[in-house]
């Protein structure tokens, strides 16, 4: 199976901010000469209402179009899919120096959430996924990364978006600034709760560290998949930098630091993963952090040969954690028939 090839970006380009990529300072620069409340209107109508500059009806009609062009989008649509009778969206969007990403929003009864990507690509290199088989272009910025938010708060509208996931495309701690300049923006200026913050890893023990002595109890995910080493190295290949040892340290201090009960991701591939003896490890890992375990049947890509754990054996481990003393969950597949399911996220030209 041959590889997509990561996309090559011009050394030079720099891409322009964006809404989202403007601080509240420099928004105060841009309304010079306005009068003061008006940077408090644009704000708002960015974060509070996720509006474009184009929809702030508040706004003189000559200011909004003076603000067209620099608080412009930093996201092109390429493509757009549902699936799910409408209850799940992709969206496939171009940055402006080429780079593509993917999003997701995911609607149910009581919550919506929205899974957003933190790079375009990815360089962790888990066979299994189909971001880390089309390798890495580079780290999202934080404006682009709330504006893939704001995008899913316009289309979830009257209902709000209740949750944000950094589970999308990338891994969120090797662009540890960027991903925590927008939790920030996120928690603060979009008023969404640092509970309802979701940050995904596959493992970088120094990222989980930092995330420990930050100020907002985030909810930590891990991307386990396997609970030896010798798995795991084939797996989730960062494991050979940061073995479990050293993952599970890091989650002992993440948990005793920020009191928050953590999660352990489990892609179920029949015949690699999911023996009891695969269980027991886990759980000898899961039971003392007190961790949730989410356990996702393997979504198909095409460049793993792997296959599912059937639904059925999926239970039955679920239930040998169990036994074990471990809580776990098989999660519902949401969006795989349009390549929007965990895993799946490719930044494909659409």
């Amino acid at each position: 199976m041959v590889r997509p090839t990561p996309v090559r970006l011009a050394a030079a380009a720099t891409p322009p901010p964006g809404p989202y990529g403007v601080s509240r300072a420099e928004l105060d620069l841009l309304l010079a000469g306005e009068p003061r409340y008006r940077a408090d209107q644009v704000w708002e109508g960015l974060h509070r209402r996720a509006e474009r500059v184009a929809e702030m009806t508040d706004l003189p009609k000559a200011l909004r179009a003076r603000l067209a062009e620099p608080l412009g989008p930093s996201l092109t649509e390429t493509g757009r899919a549902s699936s799910d009778d409408g209850a799940t969206t992709k969206w496939a969007f171009a940055l402006a120096d080429g780079a593509r990403i993917e999003t997701v929003l995911m609607a149910y009864e009581r919550r919506a959430t929205v899974c957003v990507s933190t790079q375009a690509g990815c360089a962790m290199g888990c066979p299994f996924c189909a971001t880390g088989q089309a390798g890495f272009t580079r780290h999202l910025r934080p404006g682009e990364i709330v504006e893939q938010v704001a995008v899913a708060m316009r289309a979830n509208r009257p209902r709000r978006v209740t949750h944000v996931v950094f589970m999308g495309m990338g891994e969120p701690l090797a662009n540890y600034d960027g991903t925590w300049a927008a939790v920030r923006r996120l928690h603060d200026d979009m008023g969404i709760s640092a509970r309802r913050l979701t940050i995904s890893t596959v493992g970088i023990v120094p990222g989980i560290r930092r995330l420990a002595a930050e100020p907002l109890p985030v909810t930590l995910a891990v991307s386990l998949h396997a609970a030896n080493d010798e798995l795991r190295d084939r797996l989730i290949p960062i494991n050979r930098r940061y073995p479990l040892a050293a993952l599970m340290e890091a989650c002992r201090l993440y948990r005793a630091s920020t009191n928050r009960r953590l999660s352990f991701e489990w892609s179920l591939i029949e015949g690699v993963n999911d023996s009891r003896r695969d269980a027991a490890e886990l759980a000898a890992l899961a039971r003392p952090l007190d961790a949730h375990v989410n356990l996702i049947p393997l979504n198909a890509t095409d460049g793993y040969a792997g296959a599912a754990t059937p639904r059925r054996a999926a239970r039955e481990f679920g239930a040998w954690l169990a036994e074990g003393g471990v809580v776990a969950t098989v999660r519902v597949t949401r969006g795989a028939d349009i390549a929007a399911a965990c895993g799946q996220l490719a930044g494909a030209p659409t």
